[in-house]
């Protein structure tokens, strides 16, 4: 892989790009880096951005653009950051893809390659209906890829394993909804800027990881 580099995973909601993100952080050693992680640990540690992040989260409104990138930056600027990073589910929009290019722009950085996890819609209902989470410990399962050993009944803690409203069949395709008309004009962007790579999503989850570090790899 060459000497830092800094990816965005795109995808939709249960294209699996979340678990791709990981992966790609084991095997090549650079933090993944959710947006959802970096304001719990802005807010529980009270820090100034934290502090402003919350005043919007707390009545119920989106965190500004150019705050959400602030605390961004101030994520990559740590010394883990030093030989890259993987964003996953940062940015979300055109608007938000602009500031962040230009932040980083400023500082002389760029990112390297968006990757999309490509899934079609179908695919993605089917796959999330089959999804359960436990009610106590919040463990997760599939039922048809990684099922309980017992059916209905958490491996790890014994309590009840049930299919969360958010991945029921109607939650789901609304979300798609929501995913089409804002996060997909981000395939464009990053295609007109050279640096999209796309991979189908639909194989197998560790045939997907290889057509990644192909990429990364070259």
């Amino acid at each position: 892989m060459r000497e830092k580099v800094k990816i965005i995973m795109l995808g939709a909601p249960g294209a699996g790009k979340g678990t791709q993100a990981k992966m790609i952080s084991e095997k090549y050693n650079i933090p993944h880096i959710s947006t959802g992680d970096i304001f719990r640990f802005n807010i529980k540690n009270g820090t100034e951005l934290g502090m402003e992040a919350k005043k919007y989260m707390d009545q119920g409104l989106l965190v500004p653009d150019e705050l959400t990138v602030k605390i961004l930056l101030d994520r990559v600027a740590k010394d883990d950051c030093k030989d890259g990073y993987v964003l996953d589910g940062f940015p979300r929009n055109i608007p938000q893809a602009e500031v962040l290019d230009n932040a980083l722009g400023e500082i002389d950085d760029k990112i390297d390659f968006a990757i999309d996890v490509d899934v079609p819609d179908e695919n993605i209902i089917k796959r999330m209906s089959g999804r359960r989470a436990c009610i106590n410990c919040g463990a997760t399962y599939h039922m048809e890829n990684i099922p309980p050993k017992k059916e209905g009944i958490c491996d790890d803690c014994g309590a009840e394993i049930v299919l969360r409203d958010d991945d029921r069949p109607k939650t789901v395709g609304k979300r798609l909804d929501v995913y089409h008309e804002q996060t997909q004009p981000l395939i464009d962007f990053y295609q007109a800027k050279g640096i999209l790579r796309t991979v189908d999503g639909t194989i197998d989850m560790k045939d997907v990881f290889a057509a990644i570090c192909d990429i990364l790899d070259r």
